[in-house]
């Protein structure tokens, strides 16, 4: 316990009753700082449940439109189309701060959405499946920078709780503590020095 290493001394009184004033306030903004993330991350979730949907319904677009297209030109020729894509290289990774944590981001640079190979050679199937193919590239992007800031941000709510626990049921709950132990050993001390400066005004007053 604290206040059983305090000296009870008005110094110390005082030092604690900042200590407490500085806790408190700690407090306070971790539990801000908690609700914020929270709040973040329940719209990421949330953001995250519609893109998984979304994937899922351009997926099904994209292997509709690819088992037409290998029907109508083989399945040969849409390797070989597939095989002249070139790789996907747009992606960038960023920092953003939310109260104070840097979140990284993945993001993606803008570039034109380009047929890569001859569209007279093919046909709307293999274009459309591309196309589509090329959406859900995107969302798996997007899906990816929201569970990496769904992790971070959870890490760092976990950690903020921890403090926050600390502060509550540990730190503030001491120095108060401390604070009552002390201040009822001063005004002790101050009780026993009335009762001897009475004690020797009373003994004055008999030998005058």
């Amino acid at each position: 316990m604290i206040f059983s290493q305090t000296v009870p001394t008005k110094g110390n009184l005082i030092n604690l009753k900042q200590q407490l004033v500085l806790a408190s306030q700690g407090h306070e903004l971790l539990e801000k700082k908690r609700n914020i993330i929270m709040r973040e991350l329940v719209e990421l979730i949330e953001s995250a449940k519609q893109i998984q949907e979304e994937i899922l319904k351009v997926f099904e677009q994209a292997y509709e439109s690819l088992q037409l297209a290998n029907l109508d030109l083989g399945i040969e020729n849409v390797e070989e189309y597939a095989d002249g894509v070139p790789e996907y290289d747009a992606l960038r990774i960023r920092f953003r701060s939310v109260m104070g944590v840097e979140v990284p981001e993945i993001y993606k640079e803008d570039v034109p959405w380009e047929i890569p190979y001859e569209i007279y050679r093919t046909d709307a199937a293999l274009d459309k499946a591309y196309l589509s193919f090329r959406r859900v590239l995107e969302l798996i992007v997007e899906a990816a920078m929201i569970e990496n800031k769904v992790y971070k941000l959870a890490y760092e709510v976990n950690k903020t709780k921890k403090r926050v626990s600390s502060l509550e049921n540990i730190v503030i709950p001491q120095l108060k503590e401390s604070i009552k132990f002390i201040q009822d050993t001063l005004e002790e001390f101050e009780r026993e020095e009335f009762f001897k400066l009475k004690r020797m005004k009373q003994t004055t007053n008999r030998w005058e």
